[in-house]
């Protein structure tokens, strides 16, 4: 198999060897078609950039880290699934790391980032607001995937507008004629967990239901033994409820199971709507109706504000919410 050069990558591209050395590093001037036909002709020729040498001579070594609470979970996978292909079309590499939610385990990944010379950080969700204050960090940029910093000033926050979805989402239980909708949730408390809260909270108040929490919230942990029988439990001693907003699609599913076990018909009885709408919401009976984030949207202005960050701080401080919609299905009445 013949060895290509960089002057040979030059060639075929029909560019300058500087042409092709700034579009590697990623520095410098050059068009979007330049950058493409560059790296069209590196991917069809297999040629290799020295990582030693490149990160020797940029002192970069275009790697990203990226911090994940659950790998399992469909949001994350199918984000990170996005950031890691944009991230290569760049030429970075990613290092993936899965917490489960350990904080010490957390800051183990970050310490060890920190010492492979990561370019920069991805954080992503998380129990408690982003805290920055380990001497290895100061000086790597990093942004905040649904997880708000502890001091946004030295970041940039993306995350889904998890208020104004919850909120959507619980108007349209109460349009479809809800009285008396709960909010079902788990122990893992994150900043997004929270403004969907607080979302559902702000909608039974604009549409004149007065919040109770022994009436219209409902938490687990993950013992789902436990949660069966204490959900039936709470259904049992509480007759009006007639719809509930849950955290996220997974909680909802179990919840089926839990109210067929009732003999509580869905929509009829009580209405179901969850949040991110994973693929397997169709398949439920009736289908899950649910929240959509626009995962693609959101991890498309990630990679472009992390490397707006890697060549300059004038983005430091800015907050992007994106916006949800609804995919409506069977699970809620019509109204």
């Amino acid at each position: 198999m013949k060895t290509y050069s960089i002057k040979d990558i030059a060639k075929m591209a029909g560019v300058s060897v500087a042409t092709v050395s700034r579009v590697i590093n990623d520095n410098g001037r050059f068009s979007e078609e330049t950058r493409k036909k560059v790296l069209k002709t590196i991917e069809e020729t297999g040629y290799q950039v020295d990582s030693r040498a490149q990160t020797l001579r940029t002192n970069r070594s275009y790697t990203i880290g990226i911090i994940v609470p659950d790998i399992t979970n469909y949001f994350f996978a199918k984000l990170i699934e996005i950031i890691e292909g944009l991230l290569y079309e760049l030429n970075y590499s990613t290092i993936i790391c899965n917490t489960a939610r350990d904080f010490q385990k957390e800051q183990s990944y970050l310490k060890t980032l920190s010492r492979k010379g990561v370019d920069g950080l991805i954080i992503i969700s998380g129990a408690d607001k982003f805290n920055s204050d380990i001497i290895e960090l100061k000086e790597i940029p990093y942004i905040c995937i649904d997880r708000e910093p502890q001091n946004p000033k030295e970041t940039v926050f993306i995350g889904s507008n998890h208020f104004q979805g919850a909120y959507d989402a619980t108007l349209k239980l109460v349009s479809a004629g809800s009285k008396h909708p709960i909010f079902l949730t788990h122990t893992h408390s994150s900043t997004s967990s929270s403004r969907r809260f607080e979302g559902f909270k702000a909608a039974l108040r604009d549409t004149g239901i007065s919040y109770q929490k022994y009436n219209h919230y409902f938490e687990f942990n993950d013992n789902q033994n436990h949660y069966e029988k204490n959900l039936k439990d709470f259904l049992r001693a509480n007759s009006k409820i007639d719809a509930i907003f849950a955290l996220n699609d997974h909680i909802a599913a179990l919840t089926y199971n839990v109210i067929k076990q009732l003999n509580i018909r869905i929509p009829d009885d009580i209405m179901i709507i969850g949040f991110d709408d994973i693929p397997s919401n169709i398949f439920l009976t009736p289908p899950l109706a649910s929240v959509v984030q626009d995962i693609p949207e959101i991890a498309k202005i990630s990679v472009e504000k992390l490397k707006s960050l890697l060549n300059s701080p004038k983005e430091l401080g800015k907050h992007y919410k994106i916006q949800t919609t609804l995919a409506i299905r069977e699970s809620i009445r019509k109204d």
